[in-house]
Formats: structure tokens, sequence, C-alpha cells
């Protein structure tokens, strides 16, 4: 018999069985030890750039972050060794001793982690979380000032916004390189309601283009009378958030701050104008991860980025917004939820409330202030009343006012024009002759205000609404008067800064604008044309040539100045000789 011996069935026949190959450590004990710190630091240092994490034990990123180098060092410490084990069981006891140091940090992470969590849990620490937000009971009348009609504003975001982006597109310069932030911060400047949002750059390349100068200037758009301004600046904005590499806001703050935890930052300018970035610093103060609060902020110079640092109660005057409106309507939840303790809050819900869904902004004295509807944690529809919140100092009042939550007095307001299928925006709350009302602005399909409407948060069937805010006031405080809420003398509208003159008419002109028909008029003895339209003075359409009225308007220096109210008066006796 012949035997194939280069039979594949043969193959390595009489040879002697390979060795498995043997993976060798590098180097000494020691060279491995800084290999692998220096690949873990080089790691950390590329994550910590990127993500930024706070070196903070309050903050559940730094527990990632540091678990992750765990890991990467245990890796590499595995990988310099060699691999060495034999089977499940050595290889387990080969990495169990490489990693012993990283474990036995992240094992100690875990604990702090877990302890912590439970030193916060809300069912050990429910009032503790009732107790995060201070409430004062308030009187609306007495504490929220009423305003004249010309100075309610009548700007929301959205509106604002497509404001900001209008005025752009007419700057030639600018319009190309550059867009409007999202920011709008509303905040009181020059003691009036506006909004401030910094430029930002189109693209990355325009950023190439424009980085070295900066963005060149920010946008205040005035609440009242809809006016946008481009403040042009002399040295231009470098520090924002959507900035790249270090002056990136985020990346500023948190190598200057690396222990720090911050809210989002709110783009404010102070007192002379200057750009600032205020970023509200967070603390837990319930365990490690609860009971989140502001304890102070950091004030960037956008300019610049020269930074300072301030205790709450240290803040500048000038700052709006420290604490956010998201996180006062969260501890004012806490606060209602646990009003009772939390068994209370399972079973039965005795005394629970809590914020309604939406927010507005009020401007009392030289602060904004968070407003917000309470309701009870049944749906019905229906407020116990709200709160104001100083959004600088965080001191809350509660008004018990019982009425109408903010979404049903929209879809009332709405309801009142249906044929126009107008949507409200949320409502501002503004005291009406000692009134609570809500004021909202009803837009159409395309986003443009139409018209206004007031509805009193006690009875949300006294609707009114007006073509112009003057209108939908004088119509709003008839109907107070009608259903005895107000004194007929009361139906009067405010105005601030308002003169009155008295003359025979020389002349008069219409024009239609908006739909809505004006009257231009002058007076003997002037050269000034007042305006009103037909919608808020019905009796305007009669006048002609050498009627003496009396008329009460705005004062001011342009040619054609606001009226308010236009009256039919008696002419004077003519002197007798």
């Amino acid at each position: 018999m012949n035997i194939n011996w280069n039979s594949p069935d043969f193959e390595g026949f009489g040879k002697e069985p390979r060795s498995k190959k043997v993976r060798r450590p590098i180097g000494t004990p020691v060279t491995r030890t800084l290999i692998n710190l220096l690949v873990t630091l080089v790691f950390g240092a590329i994550y910590f750039y990127a993500v930024l994490p706070p070196i903070n034990l309050k903050a559940e990123e730094f527990y990632a972050f540091a678990l992750l180098l765990c890991a990467v060092y245990c890796v590499c410490a595995i990988i310099t060794s060699g691999f060495q084990g034999e089977g499940v069981k050595g290889y387990f006891g080969f990495v169990k001793k490489q990693c012993k140091i990283p474990g036995l940090v992240a094992a100690a992470l875990v604990v702090i982690a877990v302890v912590g969590a439970i030193l916060g849990w809300e069912v050990i620490r429910a009032s503790s979380y009732r107790d995060m937000l201070t409430l004062e009971d308030g009187d609306f009348a007495a504490e929220v000032e009423e305003i004249s009609f010309d100075q309610i504003p009548m700007l929301d975001a959205d509106s604002a916004e497509k404001l900001g982006d209008r005025k752009l597109g007419e700057l030639a310069d600018m319009v190309s390189q550059f867009e409007v932030a999202d920011d709008y911060t509303q905040i009181n400047y020059g003691g009036r309601p506006v909004r401030v949002t910094p430029l930002r750059y189109g693209d990355l390349i325009k950023w190439f283009n424009n980085r070295s100068n900066g963005l060149p200037a920010y946008l205040i758009i005035d609440m009242v009378t809809q006016n946008v301004d481009v403040v042009r600046l002399d040295e231009g904005i470098r520090y924002t958030t959507a900035e790249h590499f270090s002056r990136n806001l985020y990346r500023h703050l948190r190598f200057h701050y690396p222990t720090y935890m911050f809210d989002e930052p709110a783009f404010e300018i102070d007192e002379q104008g200057q750009p600032y970035w205020v970023c509200p610093r967070i603390s837990k103060t319930i365990g490690l991860f609860g009971g989140t609060d502001i304890i102070g902020a950091v004030l960037v110079n956008a300019v610049t980025g020269e930074s300072q640092y301030y205790d709450v109660a240290d803040v500048p005057n000038w700052v709006d917004h420290v604490y956010t409106a998201e996180l006062i309507m969260r501890q004012y939840d806490y606060h209602g939820k646990f009003i009772n303790g939390f068994i209370n809050s399972v079973f039965g819900q005795r005394g629970m409330t809590r914020t309604t869904t939406g927010y507005n902004y009020i401007a009392i004295g030289d602060d904004v202030y968070m407003y917000t509807g309470v309701t009870s944690v049944v749906s019905d529809q229906s407020n116990v009343g709200f709160i104001l919140s100083n959004q600088r100092t965080k001191e809350t009042s509660f008004y018990q006012v019982a009425g109408a939550e903010e979404y049903s007095a929209m879809a009332s307001a709405e309801g009142q024009v249906q044929q126009m299928k107008y949507t409200a925006t949320f409502p501002l709350l503004l005291n009406i002759s000692e009134q609570p009302t809500y004021f909202m602005a009803m837009k159409d399909a395309a986003g443009l205000v139409k018209m206004y409407a007031m509805v009193n948060v006690s009875q949300y069937q006294i609707v009114a609404t007006g073509t112009t805010v003057a209108a939908c006031e004088a119509s709003y405080r008839s109907m107070l008067a009608e259903k005895g809420l107000i004194a007929p003398e009361d139906t009067e509208i405010v105005v601030s800064d308002q003169e009155e003159v008295e003359g025979a008419i020389t002349e008069i002109r219409s024009a239609v604008i908006d739909g809505n028909t004006w009257y231009y008029f002058r007076v003997e003895g002037g050269e000034t044309y007042y305006a009103i339209s037909a919608a808020e003075n019905q009796d305007v359409v009669i006048l002609n040539t050498g009627d003496y009225v009396k008329v009460k308007f705005s004062k001011g220096e342009r040619s054609i100045l606001k009226a308010y109210s236009v009256t039919a008066a008696a002419a004077p006796e003519p002197a007798k000789e």
C-alpha cells in the first residue's frame, strides 16, 4: 500500500506543535504607568475641551467624565501590559490587577453618586423641596402699577424676531455676512421694555472673514413703539454662544470657572449700552443632585471677554435676568406639590397646585418680573391665582385671583373674532382700573398682528377687541363700567405725557392704512398734524374745517403726533371792544 505523506490528512504529522505567541509588556512598570497616564490625560484634555464638563461633584456630567477616564486608563494598562493570562480566569485576574486603582476610583465615585442621590430623594426631602421658593401674599391692585396704553409692550418673541430680520435686511453692509441671533432677551432699558439680541455670523466661511473685527452691532427693539435700533459698536462683539474655539462663551466660562455649573446665559446691555452676557451660576442645594438653584452670576463683557462673579445679593441693579423663568416655575411646582408633605402628594392631593404651561414678563419699576398662572393639579381650565417673581432677586408674590387660565382666555379672545381666524399670543397680565386683565395680540396666518384683545381674569366672558391698543382699552373699560366693576368716570383711558390743545380745525385729511381710516388735521395757530383712526374715535368722521375741537395727544417734536381723543368744544366768546 502506498502512503501519500504529502496528503492534507498528514499535514504537520511528526512536527512539533506551534507555541502560543507571547505578548510582551511594553518597557518597565514605571514606563507603562507613564504611558497610560499620558494617553489618559491627552484623551481627557480633548474630551474636556469638546464637552466642557464642570469639575464638580454636584454635576452629573463630572461622573461621566471621571468614569470615562478610568475606563481609558484600564484599556491602556491592558494593552501596554501585553494581555497576559491563561483562560477566562487567568485573563480576569490579569485585568483585575491592571485596573485595581482606577477600579477603586470608579467604585468610590459610584458610591458617592448613589449616596448623594439618596440624600436628595424627594421621598425623604419633600419639605426641603417645598421651601426652595419663598412666597408672600400680594395685593395686585396696590403692587402692580397701572400703565397707560401707550406704554403696553405689544411684541412677543416671534414678532420681535420678524422685525429684527426685516431690519437687518435693510442694512446692505451687514445682511450678506451676518444674521440676527435668536436670543431676544426682554429687559428694561432707559425706563422702557425692550428686547435685545446680538448678531451672529452667517456661516463658517463668514466667520473666518469677519472674526478679527467681531460682530459689529446688536439690535434694540422697543416693545411699545416697535422701533428697531441697530447699535453699532466701536469694537465688535467677540464672545457669543455661537462663536468657535476659545471665544465661544461656554468654553470661555469653563476655562475661567472650571468648577462652576451654569444655567443658560442671557444677553443684556448695561445703562451705557455696553453688551454683556449674564451667566447664572447653578448649585444643587439638596443632596448632590437635587434642589437646583441660582447662587450667583458671572457677567462677561461681550466685547473684551472680561468677567466678574457676583453673589446673588450683589448682582448690579441693571441686570434683569439671573433666575430663569423655567427654574422659578419648577421651584413653585415643588412648593405646590409638597405643600402638605410627600404622602399627600401621592394620596389625597389636598391643596396641591402647579403652574400653568406658559409664562410672560412684566416690567415693574426697574426690574423684569416673570408671570405665570397657578392652577390646581386637576385640569379644570381655571386658575386659583398667579405669581410674579423678580428675575433678579427671586422675590415672589402670590396673588389669589380666581379666574380663567391663560389658554382659556386666549380661546375666548379668538372666539370673539372667529370669522377672522386670528390666533392669540400668550397673554400679558395688566392692571386696568385695578382689574387683573389679560392683554394679547391677535395674529393672522402670516404671523402679522391685526388686532388686540383684553380679557378680564375673573370674568373671562368680558372680552374687548380693537384694531389699536387704545380702541381695545376704551372698549374694555366701557364693558367694565357696564358690569359695574368700575365707576363710569374711570372709563377714560390713561395716557402718559398727555397734553391738550383747543382750536378750530384749519385742515383735515384722511388715508387708509392697514385697512383703517386715519384722519390728520391741524388746528389754528399750529403747524403740527394730529392723527387718529376712526376705529378709536368714530366722531372724527363728521369733523369739518372750522369745527372747534379739544384734542388730547402725546407730546413730541415730530410733525405728526398721535391723538388719543378728539371732542367737540365750545368756541370761546369773542373779546368785547
